[in-house]
């Protein structure tokens, strides 16, 4: 069957990729490199608290802009985030954030709910409709036990016992599904979110 009559019937079509191998094997051409862009970032509940994580590179495009960032971010004493999207927009709301929670915390003379974190989060990231680009993952422990919550852009929230997001969110849910269990110790859920 010829070339073209193969692209009528549809479908996939892998003889690009035997080309490419034949011609990477006889050294005629260099196969590209592949870049990772983007944020990853993930928690879990464990049976005794909140595992959060993140990678620490900012990257701009496929640029690689500092590898050294810090992208968890305490809101209280019992509230820590991890953020993903834009840099200056995640340090604003999340700045924004910890002074609130601190001036709550005065006035009430009580630790801070991870509820009023979240329906705060949502709130102002809901009136921004997007506009503010950076998606969250807020994890601690209240008075209602361990908490974990996902927050997009767009201000919807999830409380979820396993939460992943950025752009490398996708494998690390994989990793979630296959491996999270409810009973899990802070090794064996540290392990876990370095894995994923």
């Amino acid at each position: 069957m010829s070339y073209t009559n193969k692209l009528l019937q549809g479908g996939f079509n892998f003889d690009n990729h035997l080309r490419n191998k034949a011609l990477a094997d006889k050294k005629l051409v260099t196969e590209p490199k592949t870049t990772k862009t983007g944020t990853t970032i993930v928690g879990l509940i464990y049976k005794d608290g909140v595992v959060i994580a993140a990678d620490s590179r900012a990257t701009g495009g496929s640029t690689v802009m500092d590898k050294d960032i810090l992208k968890i971010h305490r809101l209280a004493d019992n509230i820590y985030c991890c953020g993903a999207g834009t840099a200056a927009d995640c340090n604003f709301v999340t700045l924004k954030m910890e002074a609130e929670l601190e001036l709550i915390k005065l006035n009430t003379g009580r630790q801070s709910r991870i509820s009023t974190a979240v329906s705060r989060f949502c709130n102002m990231l809901f009136r921004y409709q997007g506009y503010i680009g950076t998606a969250l993952i807020v994890g601690g422990v209240d008075v209602d036990g361990a908490q974990l919550c996902s927050i997009s852009p767009h201000g919807n929230c999830s409380y979820l016992p396993y939460a992943t997001m950025g752009s490398g969110s996708l494998a690390a849910m994989s990793i979630f599904e296959a491996k999270y269990q409810d009973d899990l110790t802070l090794e064996q859920a540290r392990a876990l979110a370095i894995e994923a």
